[in-house]
């Protein structure tokens, strides 16, 4: 009889394990205001808006963005998979990588939050700029080319301007 109980409990515990486990694949508990970029790189950015007479609109996470087609297919979510085309590019003008040719898929469930944050704020079709404290983008690590060149120096704000082209 005990092992009547055994096996019934080991059949119970394995089906509430992958019920859980397929809860947790199929839902996005991203918080995009649940960490905030720190005062001095709001700031820094609010300055260079200003001095580059740029309009753009604060987030509550500390990303500014400034959209210029809000696009009118499907709109993703933060854990989402998209394709997309941009150009990402330092506040001194340089351009550190562009995918404007073909579309790239993401998926934004790994990538860096001020993405997380700025595209599910487009539907398809749609074209925005994101001006992304370090906080939110690649923090205080350079970031390197294959040839090991820093092409993200640490704690640089980046801009990307980026066309959502499919929700996938």
């Amino acid at each position: 009889m005990t092992r009547k109980y055994l096996f019934v409990l080991i059949i119970f515990l394995a089906f509430f394990q992958i019920s859980c486990l397929k809860n947790n694949l199929n839902e996005c508990d991203y918080s995009p205001c649940k960490f905030v970029a720190p005062a001095a790189e709001i700031t820094a950015i609010s300055n260079y808006l200003a001095a580059n007479n740029l309009t753009a609109t604060q987030h509550c996470s500390g990303v500014f963005y400034s959209v210029s087609n809000p696009g009118t297919g499907k709109q993703p979510n933060a854990c989402g998979s998209v394709n997309v085309k941009y150009t990402g590019k330092l506040t001194n003008g340089n351009i550190f990588e562009q995918k404007v040719t073909d579309a790239v898929g993401i998926d934004l469930s790994r990538v860096i939050n001020g993405w997380r944050i700025g595209i599910p704020l487009l539907k398809e079709g749609g074209s925005m700029t994101l001006y992304i404290p370090p906080f939110m983008g690649y923090g205080s690590q350079d970031m390197k080319d294959a040839n090991g060149n820093t092409v993200i120096p640490a704690n640089s704000t980046i801009i990307f301007t980026i066309e959502l082209t499919a929700v996938l």
